[in-house]
């Protein structure tokens, strides 16, 4: 299809496009739209920065545009899953722009922010419910929404869920929705536990695909500089005193390098944010405002923020630190080179990351080009995290090589993860 004119859709959505400034499909929306329209579950794979969540929101929109009455007290019409508070507002931002001039109302439960206003708004039912895994989970404990109605499942980013421990979740969340529905995944990456999560939710779907799993944006520059640890903070300072007024996300392992690398940014008088699962959500929200409107040049980041930043105008995104998930680089260097602009994604690799820098580059099918130093003949090791392994969605602190786990370590990182949705 040319255009969104072609699917049939109503003059009002047709209309909020035009106004979103959307008037032609990108790839993964042209592939996925209309068999979501024609009511089959889709597992869309495409990069990030491609356009996923239109694809979804369309025929979602589209569909419960056909469904005039309106949701009774405590339910949802139909349930999007995302993993991060960010990643929710920003698809239930891009849906509001779908439904401004419709019946249809949009609401938000994620963690850090009240429950009790969200009891209240939940209470008079909604038609599109937009929530992290872990803050849903303690609305159904609370007896605040009922899901039997919900006729459309949406799961963003499953892979990270998967990350994150969501699954657990996600196996408590299932059999409280309504059946038959239609269930739409979209992720980045395709592990072999994606396949099965799809087995598991989706009836016969109609798999999309645009580029291959682990692949980055086509516009992304990408190289690596070869350094110790003790030169990245003045090869971080040299790269942005290159282009002051380009809008950089500068990612951290974890949460209290983000914090010291953004006041040692401040104390050089760069223009510098963080956002990490320390912050609250307050700050966490006009810190990205402020990078979004260009008040703030630099933000750092860890990983809580991969996949919750649409911001077109990212110029740069540097891996200060590499990550300790290999398919965590594909999307923080997404978050560039978004809705077909150019980009530019460095990555710092110290000795002890050499091996990090090789999975990223196994799992890419790539070798990055090395724009300064040379990797090490004989690195050390930092051993990758599997899945399941992951900090959590506060972009905590990972255990040191060779430390002994701690009782219930599975069981904690789930809550952390929980807690930081």
């Amino acid at each position: 299809m040319s255009d969104f004119e072609t699917l049939g859709l109503k003059p009002v959505l047709l209309a909020a496009l035009k106004d979103a400034g959307l008037t032609t499909p990108t790839p993964i929306q042209d592939k996925a739209i209309p068999l979501a329209m024609a009511g089959n579950d889709v597992l869309g794979l495409a990069q990030t920065g491609t356009g996923k969540t239109m694809a979804f929101g369309i025929p979602l929109v589209s569909h419960l545009m056909d469904m005039p009455e309106r949701p009774a007290a405590k339910t949802a019409k139909s349930l999007i899953l995302a993993p991060t508070r960010e990643l929710v507002n920003q698809i239930a931002e891009a849906l509001r722009t779908l439904t401004k001039k419709t019946h249809l109302k949009v609401n938000v439960v994620v963690g850090g922010q009240s429950i009790n206003k969200q009891i209240h708004h939940l209470l008079k039912g909604t038609d599109i419910l937009v929530a992290t895994p872990g803050r849903l989970i303690d609305l159904m404990d609370r007896k605040a929404v009922d899901l039997r109605t919900v006729k459309h499942l949406v799961l963003d980013e499953a892979d990270q869920m998967l990350d994150m421990g969501f699954i657990h979740a996600l196996r408590r969340i299932a059999p409280k929705l309504g059946t038959p529905r239609q269930t739409m995944l979209f992720s980045a990456t395709m592990p072999k536990q994606m396949e099965d999560l799809s087995a598991a939710y989706l009836t016969n779907p109609q798999r999309v695909q645009v580029a291959p799993p682990g692949k980055a944006a086509d516009k992304v520059t990408q190289s690596v500089h070869h350094l110790s640890k003790a030169d990245k903070p003045a090869k971080l300072r040299e790269i942005l005193s290159r282009d002051l007024d380009a809008l950089t996300l500068v990612f951290s392992r974890t949460k209290h390098g983000a914090e010291k690398l953004m006041k040692g940014l401040v104390a050089d008088g760069y223009n510098a944010a963080s956002i990490h699962g320390n912050k609250s959500q307050g700050q966490r929200d006009r810190a990205i405002k402020a990078f979004r409107d260009g008040e703030i040049k630099v933000l750092v980041a860890t990983d809580v923020a991969a996949r919750g930043i649409d911001i077109p105008g990212v110029a740069y995104v540097i891996n200060y630190d590499l990550p300790d998930v290999p398919d965590n680089y594909v999307h923080r260097i997404g978050r560039t080179a978004r809705a077909g602009r150019e980009g530019e994604a460095i990555a710092f690799c110290a000795p002890d990351e050499a091996d990090l820098l090789r999975q990223i580059e196994k799992l890419m099918k790539i070798e990055i080009p090395v724009a300064s130093g040379s990797a090490p003949k004989d690195p050390v090791a930092r051993k990758p995290q599997t899945r399941g392994q992951g900090r959590g969605g506060k972009g905590g602190q990972s255990r040191p090589a060779g430390a002994a786990a701690k009782p219930n370590g599975n069981r904690r990182r789930r809550n952390r993860a929980r807690k930081a949705a």
